[in-house]
């Protein structure tokens, strides 16, 4: 799988910057994502496992989301036309996310 990290931190000087990795049972990398960055993945195979351990527990009402191709952020994916969740397509470009001033 492709897994992409984006910092969301207004005050951050990384804000809008990526890491991403391949990560895969040949690899065996692991990716930890802190708390307030947000986080996707790509399926890059037939299938995939996927396994999260947390900082805590699962509130729905923290979620949020940031648009999976916005130029400004220029994640590589490699797919061009991923199965998106209705909820995930609805999510907003970075310059929205942190309000109309960006970054």
């Amino acid at each position: 799988m492709y897994d992409a990290v984006v910092d969301i931190n207004p005050g951050s000087p990384t804000c809008g910057q990526f890491v991403g990795v391949e990560l895969s049972d040949e690899n065996h990398r692991q990716l930890w994502v802190p708390p307030g960055y947000a986080h996707g993945f790509c399926v890059i195979s037939e299938t995939a496992d996927f396994q999260y351990k947390c900082t805590d527990y699962y509130h729905p009402e923290d979620e949020g989301g940031l648009l999976w191709n916005d130029p400004e952020v220029g994640i590589p994916w490699p797919i061009d036309s991923p199965q998106l969740s209705a909820k995930d397509q609805s999510n907003p470009a970075l310059r929205l996310l942190l309000g109309e001033g960006g970054r």
